[in-house]
């Protein structure tokens, strides 16, 4: 059964959907199928959810805040991470990437958004929070189907074959996600549709007609003024829709809503520099969203109606709860308990999608929106945009077989701020990995572990003097790092976390040239001892705040200080020190220097 809206805004104006370029993309010449009236009944009912990051569809902000203090007792005997104005720092923490679009093989952007949500997701489990993290694959739309029929092959084949490549690129960087959901899976499609129909009950959809440019590789809509030189700004080919059957979303009716909510929560969009971009968006007057075509079939089926397929992001932006089981909502199921969500990571071209079509869905069907949404920036190569008509696009595969995972992960988390644009190029990450890992903790770690092993019997040190000043300075640095670190990642300055690791490693490396325990071998034995246990103490705390950047290296390290297994979280880091006399191996080399080409040392 065909729905036309029995409540339309006077004189709506129609959207076709956000560029993911650096405009948005706006339909045109749209020929709404009812007459209008001047309001919507329930409209007035939705408010954003208030600071403490709850939404009440009552716009009740005391039920808000009675919720979030009664989850921060539930969760009291977890330490957690600090607070922020957007996280209480101790409730179940849902983390995502934004679901790939599977039209080609994974690259470099695919490879940090991941990582960056991994780093976050491990920190939170290892401060002993519940933590959700979820990724997976876009796999509908008209590129898809498209791309499919040029190969020869069905579209659930062709998906089915790309989003392999997506899952064992998370398994080849090491990431910890705990779903990995594709947009064809059977659950999702009945919670997308379960979302449609809600937002029909409500009034918030009804059927037109749009007409106006359209990129099929972009997936996206456009005005003629936005249009270079008869193509996309991203360059894509476009093409003429022509007076298209289609249902259209009342994004207009969210101007107010959505303002309010940038105002109410300043920290909902991240970097300032985005939130500020987002707001002069909306303030510049919002058209309703075309949110359904007829002229492909590879998609989600508007219930009641087949002939229309789903707009492709209304369909991938209910990922975020469909993997929560949505539209089970009940106590004690995973959307209650991990829902609104803490963070969605996203890369600035898709910004828009998240921070005006996700929370004015959310709010037109009367769930919370999420806690804050980060966007990253870009990257280029040696200088030069990536593209495959240059051919120099980064292939995270090679970066892992060429450098190592855990040196991959670190340059990408270290080498820009995490938000902004950076440059990729094989000279810097040589230089990364070389100062940071191979010269400054890697033979920290070697100089330190052989000193032990062999002037201490091959095992910690059993008996230490007690700490001089300068002892304790170092010490005091290392116990104060859960909190420093603690403090960038709570905020997704991820850059400055791993800032901070650096310049412990520094002070460590300072100290030991200093106390000179190969001197003190000779001199003063005891001292050495003290010395070196020291210096393993630090390495602890180092190598266990590591983790969540570098696992399996930091696991290694910790493996030749002799640190259980079940003391590695970061409740055990003032709690459990080295054991004094636990027996240690041989040093074992954990990053290996990377020698850098003929050419290269020239240029440098």
């Amino acid at each position: 059964m065909k729905i036309r809206a029995v409540a339309l805004l006077a004189g709506a104006n129609t959207v076709g959907a956000f560029s993911p370029s650096t405009s948005a993309a706006f339909a045109s010449g749209v020929d709404t199928a009812s007459p209008s009236v001047s309001s919507f009944s329930s409209a007035s009912s939705i408010s954003p959810r208030p600071a403490s990051g709850l939404f009440s569809s009552t716009g009740s902000s005391d039920a808000s805040v009675n919720n979030a203090a009664s989850s921060s007792a539930l969760h009291a005997d977890i330490t957690g991470t600090p607070a922020t104005s957007f996280d209480d720092g101790k409730c179940p923490f849902e983390v995502t990437t934004p679901i790939y679009y599977v039209n080609d093989k994974p690259h470099i952007g695919h490879a940090y958004t991941s990582v960056a949500c991994d780093v976050i997701a491990r920190f939170m489990r290892l401060s002993g929070r519940e933590v959700f993290f979820l990724s997976g694959t876009d796999e509908h739309g008209q590129k898809v189907e498209d791309t499919a029929a040029k190969r020869g092959v069905p579209p659930q084949e062709f998906v089915d074959d790309l989003s392999v490549s997506f899952r064992e690129l998370l398994d080849l960087m090491d990431i910890s996600n705990d779903k990995f959901i594709r947009t064809t899976e059977d659950d999702h499609k009945k919670a997308v549709q379960h979302l449609w129909n809600t937002l029909v009950e409500k009034e918030y959809i009804y059927l037109g007609n749009y007409e106006g440019w359209y990129s099929v590789r972009d997936e996206c809509y456009y005005t003629e003024s936005e249009l270079v030189d008869g193509k996309a700004p991203t360059g894509a080919e476009v093409e003429w829709v022509v007076k298209e059957p289609s249902y259209f979303f009342k994004l207009s009716a969210f101007e107010d809503k959505l303002l309010e909510l940038y105002e109410s929560q300043p920290d909902f969009i991240a970097p300032k520099s985005r939130r500020n971009e987002v707001i002069s968006f909306v303030k510049g007057g919002l058209k309703d969203l075309s949110v359904s075509r007829t002229s492909f079939k590879w998609g989600i089926p508007v219930p009641g109606d087949d002939d229309h397929i789903m707009y492709v992001w209304i369909d991938a932006l209910t990922n975020y709860i469909s993997a929560l089981g949505y539209p089970n909502t009940e106590t004690g199921s995973n959307f209650d308990k991990y829902w609104p969500a803490s963070l969605h990571v996203v890369g600035k071209d898709i910004l828009r999608f998240h921070t005006v079509y996700w929370p004015a869905f959310l709010m037109a069907a009367g769930l919370p929106v999420p806690k804050r949404i980060f966007a990253h920036g870009w990257w280029t190569k040696d200088g030069e945009k990536i593209s495959k008509s240059l051919g120099n696009v980064i292939d995270p595969v090679e970066l892992v077989e060429k450098y190592g995972v855990d040196q991959t992960r670190f340059f990408l988390m270290s080498e820009v701020s995490f938000g902004s644009d950076g440059d990729y190029s094989d000279s810097a990450m040589i230089r990364k990995v070389n100062a940071n890992l191979s010269n400054e903790l890697g033979n920290l770690c070697q100089r330190v572990i052989t000193l032990v092993f062999k002037n201490c019997g091959k095992a910690v040190p059993s008996e230490v003097e007690p700490f001089t000043d300068d002892d304790e300075a170092l010490l005091s640095k290392a116990r104060a790092l859960r909190e420093k670190a603690g403090k960038e990642v709570a905020n997704q300055a991820i850059h400055k976390y791993a800032d901070a690791m650096i310049a412990m490693v520094g002070d460590a490396n300072k100290y030991i040239d200093v106390m000179e325990p190969w001197v003190l071998k000779k001199t003063d034995p005891e001292r050495m001892a003290t010395v070196l246990y020291v210096l393993m103490e630090v390495l602890r705390y180092t190598a266990i705040l590591y983790q969540p950047l570098m696992p399996s290296s930091a696991n290694k390290i910790l493996d030749q200080l002799s640190v259980p297994d079940n003391e590695r979280t970061f409740d055990h880091l003032d709690t459990s020190s080295i054991k004094h006399g636990a027996p240690i191996k041989k040093a074992v080399g954990v990053f290996p220097r990377i020698e850098m080409p003929v050419e290269e040392l020239v240029e440098a």
